[in-house]
């Protein structure tokens, strides 16, 4: 049992004397910052701590929607747990908002008052565990942007239920408390009246000022960068270019500004729907002014005489309209969502026009059909900027996902082939309504879309919909351009009888629309696609006036393709498992701004399960990635361009492949004949054994070799330490040496074990006199240019990958905190002369010289395993782990001996996996400390029911385990 006030003082002594005491973790006084750099947020912790109480106190000067919606399903869990809480905010200038209050009055656990006087501005969280509190004091309100994007100071401590701090501060809270109004639904409503009043007033004051000072529209940071891109290109001779920009980051009024600056007397922009050309033409006109003559030439309107026409693909396509314009009619032609530009129309177009200068715009230039969009363009890219960029420089809306689970109809969990009946079923209808009220919208006035799998789902929804009071139409396919607009006006509308609160679609809202209003997303299909998941999230994310975030609900069923939906949310497209679970484990802490994603328990769990499921490296999504990078850098695509180009992790070709060089040879015919046997064989081996981003050392000598021939041991030395301020070992540069000559790994050969250097008969490096040079032989394999490309490649991979990975708080001679190593990278780093065989290292394994001892866990083991190595093992908090021996061992055993007599020198770093299902590799979790006093003989019951020895040590963790992945580690395996 954890000895509170005793542990309580090692962590106040360390927080406020000497920061190099050892304490835990968890009761240190900690500084609460939001650092997007470093992946931190103030609502990372209170989250937690939300999590972890029996009793809550808030007592907050401001409240807003999006700061209550932060924390919304902490609040339903503490709900449905029987944890209470007290909430105090103020009416201090109106800044809570009646939203947020009838948002936290829905809870029955929350006992919610506010301060009708003036000068209350206090800013302070308190949480009650068992016998202690924490509490967290400082500047930050309970708002979104509060929480997690402004530069805030809050400090967290932690004191016991009897301090002076603790019974100051709900003395404090209680007199507040009790003088404060309580809040119900008569009082929102008039808090309401005067809220708007209030809002109203300033809204018409800030209106008439900027009415005073209308300055022009200018372009922003990222626009002037774009800009001055297309200048240089067309500088450079170049007349076309493409410009990749996610919804809603101002590509119209970006390309009104370089035409402006290329000034030309006849302008053409092309879109595919005619309300599309309107809204660009507007744009366009509060850039040029009455400068420039604008028309529309789409339908019934054929303004052929203007400047600058602005036209729909439909129309400006045909024969009889092409055959209006000669050639170079237009000095500058713009083609909206370029992507599209494979079509015979778009074709037919960039065919018969000679522009001066052409400018193709798309947020998703990817195509799944073949089609090479950037050679369209000479592989001239003006500018890219994603999503997950666009939220950082604040271009767009706010958003606060919702990942939940779908309901079971009857019983039957929802896969993606679900039959209409399910999707429509009345249990199904109930659990969205309730979710979408939940949850809810920035200002309680629902704007919503709501994605379907098919047109029939579509109907039946929103007719089940309307017949439960609300206002919805579904669109698909079939309805006109008409239609489509005016359920568009009608879902902004104001006026509540004309008013829309949903529409149902499938997917032609996907691109090519503006609804800058919409305030809520409903996603209720399966996600088959991390594209069509982000055009979709897109719909919701411009920004508008008197739109302050987007709500997305999401329903996630059984379906096997949501390991997309983290790939989608946090922009990352290497399709690695392990960081896919990194991203589900960070929550909201590396989205930017103060935006969130959170998931229920169950949908947390699939997202998981789906990931370890997954098959990441098909050769069919291998071949289209690689097409794709193909058709953006405009040749052969090496390693290094999957990296810079934000790819998929080129090391899934290896697995595929062995090497990255084999599956390219399996693509391109040029390659034929390059490389000889021996050639081909070494990439694989370095490929695997060296450049596998787990060691940099050998990869840095192999890179110097290259460039230089010979490397002095010292001069190395000073390399590693210059790069990563690590001084390593002589012991480190041997196994080294060994592991590229390929001594380390072995291979069965002739029923033998065997190096692999001795199979191949493979030299590569020389180490003697403290010199490393290169052999004879390898220098002569160096002379043929493409092995030596792509093994500079490889090598460039590896050292980008280690390096971004690299973290020196988290570096533990020679392993990362929190990393993934195979057992054979485990040898490898710890030096070992050789891998051992597997059957003879089981959980763990002492070195010959007694210098080490890694010990590997499976935490959740599966039930058909051996009762005999059923051990129970596992973390007692973040800062110890128990632990078993193998089996038939006793205190006295020579492997527990070593141990017991760590301190002559034996280091214990401990590996642990979640589960088998999982990987083959482990999470280093730092080294560990025996406690003296744990050793103890116990007994397992084997598979025969007879009582097996085992000894039980306990282990000190050397560094606190971190939340999130000791939270992930010990929850039950899906």
């Amino acid at each position: 049992m954890d000895n509170f006030p005793v542990s309580l003082l090692d962590s106040l002594k360390t927080g406020f004397i000497d920061q190099s005491l050892t304490s835990k973790k968890e009761y240190l006084p900690e500084l609460l910052v939001n650092d997007s750099e470093n992946g931190k947020k103030v609502l990372q912790t209170i989250s937690r701590e939300l999590k972890n109480c029996d009793e809550f106190w808030f007592s907050v000067a401001f409240a807003t929607k999006s700061g209550v919606t932060s924390l919304i399903n902490s609040f339903q869990e503490l709900e449905k747990a029987g944890i209470n809480g007290k909430v105090l905010v103020s009416q201090y200038q109106y800044f809570t908002q009646p939203e947020a209050l009838r948002s936290l009055s829905k809870f029955k656990n929350i006992d919610l008052k506010i301060a009708v006087n003036c000068d209350f501005h206090a800013k302070g969280y308190l949480f009650k565990k068992s016998n202690r509190y924490n509490l967290i004091i400082g500047s930050s309100n309970l708002t979104a942007n509060a929480l997690c994007s402004n530069r805030e100071w809050n400090l967290k401590i932690s004191a016991m239920c009897d301090s002076k701090l603790i019974a100051d501060s709900i003395n404090e809270f209680r007199n507040e408390f009790e003088n404060a109004v309580s809040v119900d639904d008569e009082f929102i409503n008039s808090y309401a009246l005067d809220y708007n009043l209030k809002k109203k007033f300033i809204s018409n004051s800030r209106n008439s000022i900027e009415d005073r000072h209308n300055d022009s529209i200018t372009a922003n940071a990222m626009q002037k960068e774009a800009l001055a891109n297309l200048k240089d290109l067309r500088s450079n001779n170049k007349d076309k270019a493409l410009l990749i920009s996610a919804t809603g980051t101002g590509k119209t009024y970006l390309s009104a500004f370089d035409v402006k600056a290329y000034n030309p007397k006849k302008f053409l922009f092309v879109v595919h729907r005619r309300n599309i050309a309107e809204n660009a033409m507007k744009s366009f006109k509060k850039i040029f002014g009455n400068t420039r003559s604008m028309g529309i030439y789409s339908g019934n309107k054929k303004e052929l005489d203007a400047d600058f026409i602005f036209s729909t693909i439909q129309t400006i396509s045909r024969d009889a309209h092409l055959s209006q314009f000669d050639e170079s009619h237009f000095d500058y032609i713009v083609i909206d969502e370029t992507h599209r530009a494979g079509a015979e129309t778009y074709q037919k177009i960039l065919n018969h026009f000679k522009p001066g200068f052409l400018l193709g715009m798309t947020a998703t230039p990817e195509r799944t059909d073949g089609f090479d969009i950037f050679s369209q363009f000479e592989h001239n890219i003006a500018y890219e900027i994603r999503l997950h960029r666009a939220l950082e420089e604040k271009m767009l809306s706010t958003f606060h996902y919702f990942g939940v689970m779908d309901v079971s109809v009857g019983g039957q969990v929802l896969e993606e082939d679900a039959a209409f009946s399910l999707l429509t079923a009345k249990e199904r209808v109930d659990r969205i309504i309730e979710k979408a009220e939940f949850y809810g919208c920035d200002n309680g006035c629902v704007r919503g879309l709501i994605f379907c799998s098919s047109v029939a789902e579509s109907q039946g929804l929103s007719d089940v919909f309307n017949t439960r009071g609300y206002k919805t139409v579904s669109l698909s396919g079939k309805n006109s351009e008409e239609e489509r607009i005016d359920a568009i006006n009608r879902l902004e509308s104001y006026d509540s009888s004309e008013k829309l609160d949903y529409i149902f679609t499938v997917d032609i809202f996907n691109e090519g629309v503006d609804i800058p209003k919409v305030n809520q997303i409903i996603m209720l299909r399966p996600t088959a696609s991390a594209i069509i998941f982000v055009q979709q999230l897109g719909r919701g994310l411009r920004k508008a006036n008197d739109k302050e975030y987007l709500t997305v609900i999401d329903f996630i069923g059984n379906y096997n393709n949501s390991y997309l939906v983290p790939i989608a949310l946090y922009g990352d497209t290497t399709y690695n498992k392990d960081t896919l679970r990194k991203l589900m484990l960070s929550g909201s802490s590396l989205i930017p701004g103060a935006s969130t994603i959170n998931f229920d328990k169950i949908t947390h769990e699939r997202i998981f399960a789906a990931i370890d499921k997954a098959n990441l490296h098909l050769k069919k999504d291998l071949v289209k990635d690689y097409e794709l990078l193909k058709f953006k850098v405009g040749r052969i695509p090496m390693m290094m361009d999957f990296l810079e180009h934000g790819s998929r992790d080129p090391h899934l070709y290896v697995s595929y492949s062995k090497s990255y060089f084999n599956f390219v040879l399996g693509q391109e015919e040029s390659l034929e004949n390059k490389l000889s046997e021996k050639e081909i064989k070494l990439l694989e081996l370095f490929s695997n054994e060296i450049a596998n981003t787990k060691r940099v050392e050998e990869v840095i000598i192999l890179k110097k070799l290259i460039s230089g021939n010979i490397l002095l041991k010292e001069e190395f030395k000073a390399i590693i330490f210059d790069k990563y301020g690590i001084s390593i070992p002589d012991e480190t540069i041997e196994s080294c040496v060994k592991n590229i000559n390929f001594e380390f790994v072995t291979e069965n050969h002739n029923k033998k074990l065997v190096s692999v250097s001795e199979i191949y008969d493979l030299s590569i490096v020389s180490y003697a006199n403290g010199l490393i040079s290169f052999s004879d032989e390898f220098i002569d394999l160096l002379k043929n240019e493409a092995f030596l490309c792509f093994l500079n490649d490889m090598l460039d991979y590896s050292e980008t990958t280690y390096n971004r990975n690299f973290d020196k708080n988290k570096y533990v001679d020679g392993f990362v905190l929190y990393q993934k190593y195979s057992r054979k990278d485990v040898f490898r780093i710890l030096n070992w002369d050789q891998n051992p065989l597997a059957q003879n290292v089981g959980g763990y394994l002492i070195s010959p010289q007694k210098t080490n001892c890694p010990i590997f866990v499976n935490y959740h083991k599966e039930e058909h395993i051996s009762s005999t190595t059923k051990y129970e093992e596992g973390f007692v908090n973040n800062s110890e782990f128990e632990w078993m021996s193998k089996s038939r061992r006793k205190l006295d055993s020579k492997d527990v001996s070593t141990i017991k007599n760590y301190r002559d020198g034996l280091r214990l770093p401990l590996f642990i996996k979640k589960s088998n299902g999982e990987s083959n590799d482990f999470y280093y979790m730092g080294d560990v400390t025996p406690i003296d006093e744990s050793f103890k003989e116990a007994t397992l019951i084997d598979d025969n029911n007879k009582s097996v020895s085992v000894v039980k040590v306990r282990y000190k963790m050397n560094h606190p385990v971190e939340d999130s992945i000791y939270e992930y580690i010990t929850a039950p395996s899906s």
